[in-house]
């Protein structure tokens, strides 16, 4: 006797069927959502990764089917054929499929389910440790499920665009060479060299240069990457990229690519319309108004500088703070009375996260008179200069940090985002795009005066500040660009290097010496004597892309299997211990007080 499967073929997804299809004799399967004895009839939710169906057991349509019917639960896996009926004033708007349902007459256990640990359903209180062992039943969620489905869109949207403009998808190594520095690495042993290891790429950065070099000018990738770092909600140890490289082109080129792209990732996914070209905010502009690279623009708040008035206010905080090289940030948050007394007290010990002792505010009265407890201590020449400043106006409350400017800036960042917060400030359903444009090429310690990377090695400086490559490096600003959204950064690169006497003065004012630059980048340099044309490119999180557009919480609920911030993956009980037998096979012996499993 033929099967189920062997008779039928599925005509329609559970989420499908309209009233246009009324009756019509169609298969559906999928799993029972729940289960409904009306003293006689049996209702069922039958659902799919599309939808969900209500089909009705009638004994008088066939006895058999009902029968079975009756011995269904929740999460059984099921085929069943019937006929497309209305609802009628049963109706329910909540459903795609609410105007009709199905009336079976054959039905199919495919196999039965235990009872699950918690409901595949979106309203779930159960923690996220238990959804993670049973990730399985969590995906089957229609949450969860509508993340994957739209992360799927994004990367065939993608390749679409890509593709049509020319780039070829060309894949690069996973196992690659070691190179200190950076984001730490996993490393591989290799069992055919012993006591030597493969690392797991972080990104195809030097791959994707070298297929500049070779002349593949447009080329992307949507690739896996490997860090081996302390994790959080949008950071796991293997992510996902959307890797682009191009030659012959600057910045604006290259920005503009992108933006086509991400206009046609918005339209084809989400049916919305980005506004083109992006908005261009330089790092500095950015940590002026903002205190951060990465500005929410949602939020119209925007920071002041007070510094100059505050050195000569009388005030001997912030005139300490300034002659001792710090800088004093304002925020003017309008229509102040919506601020409790008890809100505005606790930002100094939200501030002492970022290292700072304390944040004072003033309520602006009329006239332009502070109401603060140091107010009397404040000259009236410069509470009038900071008045102008910050455009201050009665009923406005004034915030403000006085520290180095790093930690100034960061805090204030921090402040203006949590008062708009609190005050519902932030427009929740925009997208906001920019482009952050010209920062630091390096990064200065203020104390040893050493210099680090800002970005990678390979990033090439503004070519109005290679002359201060050996003078000032502090003072040189990177071709380089991130792009933002909502406070969030989705994408970095930078046009790079490809001039070998302009390498090897970044390297040298790095403290690369040639014998390190060869041993950690000798092949990338010896392919730069082949006329390297003018390249740059970027990568794009896709991981966050996804979490944006779906509105998710996390990154772990638009990644299918998700580790832990442990790094751990509860599902597969994974990592685990090996046995003596495979590490003796790698030439890898354990130290004695390391735990083994065998």
């Amino acid at each position: 006797m033929a099967s189920f499967l062997e008779k039928y073929r599925r005509s329609h997804t559970c989420g499908a069927l309209r009233e246009s299809d009324l009756g019509a004799r169609v298969i559906l399967t999928g799993w029972v959502q729940n289960y409904r004895d009306h003293g006689g009839l049996v209702f069922i939710d039958l659902r799919d990764r599309e939808g969900v169906t209500q089909v009705v057991f009638d004994p008088g349509l066939s006895e058999n089917a009902h029968r079975l019917a009756g011995e269904l639960r929740s999460e059984h896996c099921i085929g069943i054929v019937g006929k497309v009926v209305a609802r009628g004033a049963n109706k329910n708007e909540n459903l795609a499929t609410g105007a009709i349902e199905v009336w079976a007459d054959e039905l199919e256990v495919f196999s039965k389910a235990e009872t699950p640990p918690f409901p595949v359903e979106d309203k779930l209180d159960t923690n996220e440790a238990l959804r993670l062992k049973y990730r399985y039943l969590d995906l089957r969620r229609p949450r969860l499920q509508k993340n994957l489905i739209t992360r799927s869109l994004i990367t065939k949207t993608v390749r679409e665009y890509l593709s049509a403009d020319r780039f070829l998808e060309i894949e690069t190594p996973f196992m690659v060479k070691y190179t200190p520095g950076g984001a730490r690495n996993f490393l591989v042993p290799s069992r055919l060299n012993p006591g030597s290891f493969y690392a797991l790429a972080e990104s195809p950065q030097i791959f994707k240069q070298l297929l500049m070099v070779a002349g593949y000018d447009r080329y992307f990738q949507i690739v896996r990457c490997f860090r081996d770092e302390d994790l959080r909600l949008d950071r796991q140890p293997e992510f996902t990229q959307i890797d682009i490289e191009m030659s012959f082109i600057d910045e604006v080129q290259l920005q503009t690519t992108i933006e086509g792209m991400i206009a046609a990732l918005w339209n084809d996914v989400l049916g919305l319309e980005v506004t083109l070209p992006m908005r261009r905010m330089t790092y500095a502009e950015a940590m002026e108004k903002y205190g951060v690279d990465k500005p929410d623009l949602r939020l119209d708040l925007v920071l002041c500088d007070v510094t100059a008035p505050c050195k000569t206010s009388g005030f001997r905080v912030f005139e300490n703070v300034v002659n001792g090289g710090g800088i004093v940030k304002c925020l003017r948050v309008p229509d102040g009375e919506k601020l409790s007394r008890s809100t505005l007290d606790g930002l100094t010990d939200f501030a002492k996260q970022f290292g700072i002792k304390g944040v004072a505010f003033a309520r602006v009265q009329e006239g332009g008179a502070w109401q603060a407890p140091f107010a009397k201590s404040f000259s009236d020449a410069a509470r009038d200069e900071v008045n102008r400043i910050a455009a201050a106006g009665p009923g406005d409350v004034l915030i403000f940090v006085a520290e180095k400017a790093k930690a100034a800036n960061t805090c204030m960042g921090a402040i203006r985002l949590l008062i708009g917060d609190k005050l519902g400030l932030i427009r929740k359903h925009e997208y906001q795009f920019m482009w952050l444009t010209d920062p630091p090429l390096f990064e200065v310690d203020d104390d040893t005066k050493e210099v680090a990377a800002a970005h990678h090695p390979f990033t090439s400086p503004r070519t109005a500040d290679e002359d201060k490559l050996e003078s000032a490096p502090g003072e040189v600003l990177a071709r380089a660009y991130d792009l933002v959204l909502n406070g969030v950064e989705v994408g970095g690169g930078s046009i790079r290097i490809h001039r070998s006497e302009l390498q090897a003065r970044v390297f040298k004012t790095l403290g690369i010496s040639d014998d390190d630059a060869r041993a950690k980048f000798g092949f990338l340099l010896d392919a730069f004597r082949y006329g390297p044309p003018p390249h740059g490119g970027i990568a794009l999180g896709l991981d966050r892309l996804a979490m944006l557009m779906t509105g998710a919480e996390s990154l772990r609920d638009v990644i299918a299997f998700p580790k832990t911030q442990k790094g751990s993956d509860l599902m597969t009980d994974c990592p685990t211990g090996v046995s003596k037998k495979q590490l003796d096979e790698l030439f890898i012996r354990l130290v004695d007080d390391l735990p083994q499993k065998s």
